[in-house]
């Protein structure tokens, strides 16, 4: 099973709608001492993927789960708040690698219950659902009845198709529930700034047709219309051909890829199996011989955690629009 497969595990209906607030204290934050005047913009309450919290002050020992949620807190130069981070899908961005090799790393995947506890957070942060994964005891609802705030990015709970704007949204929560918007706001600016330098270079190009090859032997699994990575070739001037598909990921059969002609495939590195391994399965399948994007070998790269909802957005947008338009570049 892919990562992203698992990634998409929902969370448990009561861990989604029930507005929570941490137990035993304010969310997310000490209480100030008595007498003692607030942060600046605190109390702060932000209601995320049906979860309410009101933080008092901003966190101070949070944990992160899942490479986009981590950079996310990198980038927002959060790493003296964070008493540990988990999961990650290849390497840190080298910006960041001095920051991230500052915290401790409490497990290759997810921690277990016992193991995120131990590392006395106030806030978690997942990437993905699956952090939050009721049958593990990581859930938000028993998360919050420990104390413990939580946030859930929220290209897993949006309804309709996610874009730029819920990029900004993500990151400027974050940077609010941390006490720092002016970071957040700095961050969103220049990513804008390079996804626009990029959008108008290949504005007037003809716009390739783009199957989104994640993984998949008997079927594929591919990037639908809802997430992202659907946002992210459309800025880089291609059509997602599976951009019909109501998700963020879903599985479609080969006779659908053949029917759609794509003339590129964007491959997502990641995992156990290799991208040369990844081409190989589709250059050796009959059936897609005479795929366009196939039959004249033409493949795009990029890292998982490219195409997901995070600081590496203008990072995809540019590398895509490279290799579906190397003219414009």
């Amino acid at each position: 099973m892919s990562r992203i497969r698992a990634a998409l595990r929902p969370l448990s209906a009561l861990a989604l709608l029930i507005p929570l607030t941490a137990c035993g204290g304010p969310a997310g934050g000490q209480e100030p001492a008595s007498g003692a005047k607030a942060a600046p913009g605190f109390p702060y309450t932000v209601t995320n993927c049906g979860v309410t919290s009101t933080y008092q002050a901003p966190p101070a020992r949070a944990v992160t789960m899942n490479q986009h949620a981590t950079e996310i807190m990198l980038a927002l130069g959060l790493q003296d708040r964070m008493a540990g981070t988990a999961y990650l899908d290849d390497s840190v961005l080298p910006a960041y690698r001095t920051a991230y090799d500052g915290i401790a790393v409490l497990a290759e995947r997810y921690p277990s219950k016992e193991v995120l506890l131990g590392a006395d957070p106030d806030f978690v942060y997942g990437g993905y659902a699956s952090a939050f994964d009721q049958g593990q005891g990581r859930d938000r609802a028993g998360l919050a009845r420990a104390g413990i705030a939580s946030r859930l990015s929220i290209e897993y709970c949006t309804p309709g198709r996610v874009g730029l704007a819920q990029l900004t949204t993500e990151i400027m929560e974050v940077a609010r529930t941390f006490g720092v918007p002016e970071r957040g706001a700095a961050l969103v600016e220049e990513e804008q700034r390079r996804i626009d330098a990029v959008t108008a270079r290949v504005k007037d190009r003809p716009r390739p047709a783009v199957f989104v090859y994640d993984s998949g032997e008997t079927s594929a699994f591919t990037s639908g219309g809802n997430g992202i990575g659907n946002e992210i070739v459309s800025l880089a001037g291609g059509t997602n051909v599976f951009a019909d598909l109501q998700d963020t990921f879903g599985d479609v059969s080969w006779e659908k890829v053949v029917e759609r002609g794509p003339e590129v495939v964007l491959v997502y590195d990641y995992g156990g199996t290799s991208v040369e391994a990844k081409k190989q399965r589709l250059l050796n399948d009959p059936a897609l011989a005479e795929v366009p994007a196939v039959k004249n070998r033409r493949f795009v790269v990029l890292p998982l955690s490219s195409a997901v909802l995070g600081v590496r957005v203008a990072d995809a947008v540019e590398a895509l629009g490279r290799g579906l338009h190397p003219d414009a570049a």
